[in-house]
């Protein structure tokens, strides 16, 4: 079992007191400081000038009202929330979610994450999040476009191309970003294209951009398993969600000869033996934006629907966590580990509780962590800036090329770390050291800011 190392427990300590009843930013913090014990025995300067403990507090934190009209004319109040956590590689980078369970804690964890797994596409961009316990499921477009606008209306003061770049996240896809990037450019009257990433093609966007941290996890586990000789051909797998990162974790998975067999969401599982028909969830979930129990009606025979319970008890070779944070529970853990599983890639924002990982890695399951395996929607944002910037526009097939390419640096840059730090096959260890070594060397040169 991982604990930090006693150098550095005073500064946990901190952290847990100063960020009071924030569960989720409490755990990314924990698991981050117990990966540094063996950076900090090797490199005592990283201890110095307080840097871990500016790496742990956040650049900004910005918290707002979103007042907005529904359809029957009466006024709605949300919580918006920006948590611009560290700038030192570059403009703040990372999603905005709409969701009833977010807070401020939420945010943290995810721009704390964020830091790290920017860090690891060896791209210019530092670590941020945003969000609002806006609730989409069941608003009308009209509605979706007013508070959308509302929400951009404080939020642009806080971002520009070379300030703070925000993505798309749970509940933000095309439709939402498209909201707000129209309120953006009425408000500064600028066409600043490289402000918001996840755009449409037809004002900025980037090809594969919405298959990207589907796709990215999916080499990143292919290349995991190689390292032991495993194709993914044939494979049997389970994939929890079934929204963006969900699917085209399926579509990769499938094109790589995989066998898909369960996906989710928040009201059940569907399990189908003979293989999930993708096309169909794609239609279920992106055009008639419905729950996945309808797949065992439009289906039919070979196929079931289980309300809640647990889709980890479906037996798999590979496991794809692509749903939410801690959706993987040390039960879970072990009823995988008992039905044989290989592999487990994550594709969610820390979907695995510290008990579960702590099972895979005992059990010798290989074991992708978030902030490295999922990088490859942020880095495909970085290009989609990258493109923006130079007002160009690449292939499908340019994109998918380089994105494939910087999976695969990030899976080595891990594997070849923890082997350094003697901890071969610890893609956790590896990815933490990576991404923290990166800023940290950043933050010295830039001195105590």
């Amino acid at each position: 079992m991982s604990t930090v190392d006693e150098k550095l427990e005073p500064i946990l300590a901190e952290v847990l007191r100063r960020n009071a009843g924030e569960a989720e930013f409490h755990q990314a913090v924990r698991e981050v400081l117990e990966s540094l014990g063996r950076v900090i025995a090797k490199h005592p300067d990283y201890a110095d000038n307080a840097l871990i403990e500016r790496i742990c507090e956040p650049e900004r934190q910005i918290i707002f009202r979103v007042p907005w009209v529904d359809d029957k004319g009466r006024v709605q109040i949300n919580r918006g929330f920006r948590v611009q956590f560290n700038s030192a590689l570059g403009p703040y980078k990372g999603g905005v979610r709409f969701h009833p369970s977010v807070n401020l804690g939420i945010i943290k964890f995810l721009g704390f994450e964020q830091i790290f797994k920017n860090a690891l596409t060896g791209l210019p961009i530092g670590g941020g999040k945003g969000g609002s316990d806006f609730n989409p499921r069941g608003r009308s477009d009209g509605e979706i476009m007013r508070f959308c606008q509302s929400f951009m209306t404080e939020l642009h003061r806080h971002l520009g191309e070379h300030t703070d770049v925000p993505a798309g996240d749970i509940g933000v896809g095309a439709r939402e970003i498209g909201y707000m990037f129209g309120q953006y450019k009425r408000l500064t009257n600028r066409y600043e294209a490289g402000v918001l990433t996840g755009k449409g093609l037809a004002y900025g966007g980037s090809r594969a951009r919405r298959e990207a941290t589907g796709y990215g996890a999916t080499y990143f586990v292919q290349r995991m398993l190689a390292t032991k000789g495993i194709e993914l051909e044939d494979k049997r797998v389970v994939v929890s969600g079934s929204g963006n990162v969900a699917i085209y974790t399926m579509e990769k998975i499938l094109s790589f000869g995989g066998k898909v067999v369960a996906c989710s969401d928040s009201g059940g599982y569907v399990v189908d033996e003979s293989g999930i028909d993708l096309a169909l969830v794609k239609e279920i979930k992106e055009v008639r934006r419905g729950r996945i129990a309808e797949y065992v009606r439009l289906k039919g025979n070979g196929t079931r629907y289980v309300e809640q319970g647990s889709i980890w008890e479906v037996a798999c070779d590979i496991a794809m966590p692509s749903a939410t944070q801690n959706e993987l529970t040390g039960k879970d853990a072990r009823t995988l580990v008992v039905n044989g599983v290989l592999a487990v890639g994550e594709g969610a924002n820390m979907p695995s509780t510290p008990d579960a990982v702590r099972i895979f890695q005992g059990a010798g399951v290989l074991f992708a962590p978030g902030k490295a395996a999922n990088a490859g929607g942020v880095a495909t944002s970085a290009l989609e800036m990258q493109q923006n910037a130079s007002r160009d526009s690449w292939t499908f097939e340019q994109t998918e090329q380089r994105l494939a390419e910087i999976m695969g640096n990030i899976h080595d840059r891990c594997a070849e770390t923890a082997e350094e730090y003697g901890a071969s096959g610890d893609y956790v260890l590896g990815a933490n050291i990576v991404g923290f070594v990166r800023v940290a060397e950043a933050m010295r040169a830039l001195g105590v800011i």
